[in-house]
């Protein structure tokens, strides 16, 4: 193994402490300024440790974060939202990728040649038939009807990764189960799905943040505060004339980035035992 010289160790070392420093500095100014209770209107000054220590902005935005809603309120809203446009985008998107991974039928590559148009296509580029749809079928201005928006910028992402991860599956576990008699649902559930696990475990987390922190398409299909998300809420004290703080805003963006941890940890640490079990057996 080549070994670096001393200044191209110092070299190498200062230039990841410049990028550590840059990732982490912002960071620094959301915590410091979510426990800054001195902090009146927009920040001027960056500071290594807040003026005035307090877990009181906390407490305000536990209580009421945005629109008279409490805290639990809206994240309820955005679990149901993101959670559910989760769910939809594995169960069909891992049925479709299987097709497209494992099948050849007539139309198959104008699907998928569609699919990638769905994938680079902007956002904003699907917001008319969206709202003329959910809007036939009376579902625009609820939370369900969210969650299908969500879905549909989700599903040709995850359909394509999916869709990778089946292919890299080896056909011959597929026939050596069919060879012992097992129909082709049981062979998908019992043998291509868990070895594709990690991939669609990935898939499954990009559709949940898409949901999650997801704020400009949701205002239209959004006319109840009850119907509020977190992303939204967020946007709102920006944008409106509720922002008395920015500590409050600090606040609210940590609390909101807390189940989005926990939900990465989980599922990093499920991940890599996967891939370890994949590679021992």
């Amino acid at each position: 193994m080549h070994k670096l010289k001393w200044w191209q160790q110092l070299t190498t070392q200062v230039g990841l402490t410049l990028v550590a420093l840059f990732v982490l500095a912002p960071i620094w100014g959301v915590v410091y300024l979510a426990f800054d209770g001195g902090v009146k209107g927009w920040p001027v000054t960056f500071r290594i440790w807040p003026e005035q220590f307090t877990f009181g902005v906390f407490q305000q935005v536990w209580e009421r974060p945005s629109q008279n809603l409490p805290f639990l309120g809206i994240l309820k809203n955005s679990l149901f939202v993101s959670g559910g446009a989760a769910l939809l985008s594995l169960v069909f998107g891992a049925s479709m990728a299987y097709a497209f991974a494992r099948y050849r039928f007539p139309g198959r590559r104008v699907g998928l040649f569609g699919l990638l148009a769905g994938a680079l296509l902007p956002p904003v580029a699907l917001m008319t038939p969206l709202y003329v749809l959910l809007t036939v079928i009376g579902l625009r201005t609820s939370l369900v009807g969210l969650m299908i928006v969500y879905t549909a910028f989700a599903m040709p992402f995850c359909i394509w990764n999916m869709r990778a991860a089946f292919q890299s599956v080896p056909k011959e576990l597929e026939e050596s189960a069919f060879l012992d008699g097992a129909t082709p649902l049981i062979t998908f559930w019992k043998v291509t799905l868990p070895l594709a696990l990690p991939s669609i475990a990935v898939a499954t987390l990009i559709a949940f943040l898409i949901g999650y922190s997801e704020f400009a398409m949701g205002w239209l299909f959004v006319e109840k505060p009850q119907t509020v998300t977190l992303a939204m809420a967020i946007a709102g004290m920006v944008q409106g004339s509720t922002l008395e703080s920015w500590s409050k805003l600090a606040a609210l963006a940590i609390l909101m980035s807390l189940p989005v941890v926990v939900i990465f940890f989980a599922l990093q640490r499920y991940l890599i035992d996967r891939l370890l079990i994949g590679r021992i057996e």
